[in-house]
């Protein structure tokens, strides 16, 4: 089962970061956190890695109605979406929301996993639109 949804973008992987935050935020996602997980393992480990941030991203409707299906749900939010290098273009990946239908088992999930989707793979369209030249995996 594939749990990801992936574009590529030949672009640089700040402008990429940049650009996933206005294609989020067009959709009602604010950023709640962020990880510099290529900063923290050279800070905790002195490992070098490619560029590679998490963005913490959360549509407050969406997760709200979640949250009244199931409270447990807090698990699986918010939603990840990983800007990275990936050779010479950056990756942009978020977790499919219908696995938290698969996971939970609970059809009274589906319908906010559905809208989910809806406007992740419209950021996601809108990354890849006016010549950004993004591919799917």
């Amino acid at each position: 089962m594939r749990y990801d949804r992936t574009v590529h973008l030949d672009t640089d992987f700040a402008t990429a970061v940049d650009r996933v935050r206005d294609a989020l935020a067009a959709q009602g996602f604010g950023i709640l956190t962020e990880i510099d997980v290529t900063a923290t393992l050279k800070a905790k480990l002195d490992h070098d890695m490619e560029d590679y941030v998490i963005l913490g991203a959360c549509n407050p409707p969406l997760a709200h109605r979640a949250l009244e299906t199931d409270r447990s749900i807090g698990l699986l939010l918010p939603c990840n979406v990983v800007v990275r290098a990936d050779g010479d273009r950056t990756a942009v990946q978020a977790l499919d929301p219908n696995t938290m239908v698969a996971l939970t088992e609970l059809d009274a999930l589906r319908p906010v996993a559905e809208e989910a989707t809806r406007r992740l793979d419209a950021a996601f369209s809108a990354l890849t639109a006016d010549g950004a030249r993004g591919t799917s995996p």
